[in-house]
This record gives C-alpha cells, sequence and structure tokens, in this order.
C-alpha cells in the first residue's frame, strides 16, 4: 500500500449478505427451531446450517481465484471450519464468515472480508476486480493508534460549516460512535474510535471501493483540522 496507508494499520474491503436461518439447506423444519438468542449453542447450529453453503462458495471462489490469476498449488490454499472459510493466497486473503445477527437472531449473515494485499498492483487488474465484482460495500480501516470519537466530534463540529469540504457528523448520547459525511462522497462514514468504516449505498468492486476511499481522504484533508486529516494520513 501507498503512504495514504501511513496511519492505519489494516485496510479490508467487508460486505454481507443474509437471510432467514430457516432458509439454510441444513435446516430441517420438521425438527429444528429457529434461534432466539445468539450464544455458543445457537452459533454451533448455525455453522451446521450453513455448512453446505459455505463450502460450496469458498470452493468456488478457490477455483475463480486460482483460474483467473495463474495461482499454482504452493500459492493458494483453502481451509475450512464451524461456519468460517479461509481463502489464502501469496497475494491476499478472503475470508467468509456465517453469524447469527445480534438484534434478530432467527436470521443470519455471511460476511466476506478481503485483506493483506500484498500489493496495491493487484487493484489495478482487470481479473482481480472480475474475481471480487459486487461483493464490497465497505472499507474498513483500523486505525493504527486509535482516536476518541469525542475528539472527532469535536472537531467535525468546530468547523465553519460554509467552509469549502466541511463534513457533518451524528451520533449517539453516549458517543460510542460517530457517523460523518463529507460533500461529493456518497459513502457513509463510520468511527468508533479503532476503526473507520465507510459504508457505500451499493457493492462494487476492489478497485471502485479504494477509488471512494481516495476522495474521502481528500475531503478530511480539506478540513484542515490535524484531529480529521489525522484519521486516514
Amino acid at each position: 500500500m501507498d503512504a495514504a496507508f501511513s496511519k492505519i494499520s489494516q485496510v479490508r474491503l467487508s460486505g454481507a449478505t443474509g437471510g432467514a436461518v430457516k432458509t439454510l439447506r441444513g435446516f430441517d423444519k420438521s425438527r429444528h427451531s429457529v434461534p432466539d438468542a445468539v450464544n455458543a449453542a445457537t452459533s454451533g447450529f448455525l455453522a451446521r446450517l450453513c455448512a453446505a453453503e459455505l463450502a460450496e462458495e469458498a470452493e468456488a471462489m478457490f477455483q475463480n481465484a486460482r483460474s483467473a490469476l495463474g495461482y499454482k498449488r504452493a500459492g493458494i490454499s483453502l481451509d475450512t471450519g464451524a461456519g468460517q472459510a479461509t481463502l489464502t493466497t501469496k497475494d491476499f486473503c478472503w475470508e467468509l464468515v456465517y453469524a447469527l445477527e445480534e438484534a434478530e437472531p432467527s436470521r443470519y449473515s455471511a460476511t466476506r472480508a478481503l485483506h493483506s494485499l500484498r500489493s496495491g498492483d493487484l487493484l489495478r487488474l482487470d481479473e482481480f476486480n472480475r474475481l471480487f465484482a459486487a461483493q464490497f460495500d465497505a472499507v474498513v480501516f483500523d486505525l493504527a493508534r486509535g482516536v476518541r470519537v469525542e475528539a472527532v466530534v469535536d472537531a467535525v463540529e468546530a468547523l465553519d460549516p460554509e467552509a469549502e469540504g466541511a463534513l457533518r457528523v451524528d451520533y449517539p448520547s453516549d458517543c460510542s460512535r460517530c457517523v460523518l459525511t463529507a460533500p461529493g462522497v456518497t459513502a457513509k462514514v463510520e468511527c468508533d474510535g479503532a476503526t473507520l468504516a465507510m459504508r457505500f449505498a451499493r457493492a462494487g468492486s476492489p478497485a471502485e471501493c479504494l477509488a471512494e476511499f481516495a476522495a474521502l481522504r481528500e475531503a478530511f484533508r480539506l478540513s484542515r483540522d490535524a484531529v480529521l486529516a489525522g484519521l486516514i494520513g
């Protein structure tokens, strides 16, 4: 990655789909009931139910990545476990994780994440972007040093709302997180102090997602505030 990521410890692209637990192939309506809480037992239950879907998608990703990017056996591997799969290559890591939704345990989410890119040059490869087309709707940045959410809120509220590049912030009363919007950037940006998540209205390829990051970074720089500009470098 380039110098733009100097204050970020890890960047990952993330996207999620989901549905009702009872629609998974492993669910048997004659003997199963849908979970009403999220705990070790129900999470284990979900892992058994989603085994067919997870294995099928993970194997397809393995084969597609091997074919599209020309990997030999030593350069690519796939590990599957309870409710999760990890595809590791010499260039990147892709993960698929099934989990019950905390707010509605009768539903599940299937989250896909791409991280540990060896080089930003991958993002310019058509084959790479086709492999992950329309898969990610968020870019998540782990902040190397973290930031106080209150400091981010105060910094935004201190800006002149009429100034070029002025940001807007919304937050709950406990300031556990905040959501920022920037002029000309359609994504919503969520900060919880440890991570900065840029969330899009629609899913895109890796190149499309990180192109939006460039616009976000410029908006933060235009604020001319040390706290805001320091979030992303």
